[in-house]
């Protein structure tokens, strides 16, 4: 899959000769070339164990590729220690995950500023909008639904769909300039399913953010600008995988 887009585009994620595969099974990931463009809203599909989570971590720098290269932002992982690997990961990247991964014993407020806790970047790109922490933490809450009321409880206390709308506030604050997204509609009924894809979608327009969208839900690729097919794109058969 060779680019036919001129030089001057910005890509947020540049993939080359990727393979990668666990050390306890047969390879799972091949891709000859993967681009994603600065500020587009991609959707990746496939069935279930065709490798979409394992290539959201790859491009999050959580695994590395075993040959070939996955450049994130213009900075090539393969060149970044495990540590350095980490930071940029706090400081550019924002996950929702599928089981949201809220810190249980920590309120919903406490829960979105959490980014900024670990990122001195993502804080100071607040500061620099002339924007508190707490204003804009209370922003993204507000604009995505969640009750005052609910801000100061944990996130024991809230239903599944209040405690996602908290991981989407906790992906986006401080500005990320990539977001990445892995089958976080899949506890959600339909109408909770297309207002969540509204509002994320429209916060990341207003953010200019880059997002990598995976669900083996077809019927959410509609919102999207660009699709992409797993096992259309990957080299290696992942019939069973």
């Amino acid at each position: 899959m060779i680019s036919s887009e001129p030089s001057s585009v910005e890509y947020a994620v540049q993939i080359n000769n990727l393979s990668f595969g666990w050390r306890t099974g047969l390879p799972l990931i091949n891709l000859q070339s993967l681009n994603i463009t600065k500020g587009a809203k991609v959707f990746i599909k496939g069935a279930s164990g065709s490798g979409k989570s394992t290539l959201l971590s790859l491009i999050g720098g959580v695994l590395l590729p075993q040959t070939g290269s996955i450049s994130v932002l213009g900075q090539s992982f393969n060149q970044l220690t495990s540590a350095k690997r980490d930071r940029f990961r706090a400081d550019h990247i924002g996950f929702i995950f599928q089981m949201f991964n809220l810190i249980p014993y920590l309120t919903a407020m406490e829960n979105v500023l959490l980014p900024c806790n670990f990122s001195k970047k993502r804080r100071l790109s607040l500061l620099e909008k002339n924007k508190t922490l707490k204003d804009e933490a209370e922003r993204l809450l507000h604009y995505l639904d969640l009750p005052m009321n609910l801000w100061q409880r944990p996130a024991t206390e809230l239903s599944v769909g209040q405690q996602q709308r908290v991981a989407v506030a906790r992906a986006l604050i401080g500005g990320p300039e990539l977001v990445i997204a892995d089958e976080p509609t899949s506890a959600l009924d339909t109408e909770r399913r297309n207002a969540f894809m509204e509002l994320l979608l429209k916060e990341c327009q207003h953010q200019n953010t880059t997002l990598v969208f995976v669900s083996h839900d077809p019927t959410l690729q509609c919102h999207f600008d660009r699709q992409i097919d797993l096992e259309q794109i990957n080299l290696l058969s992942t019939a069973g995988a």
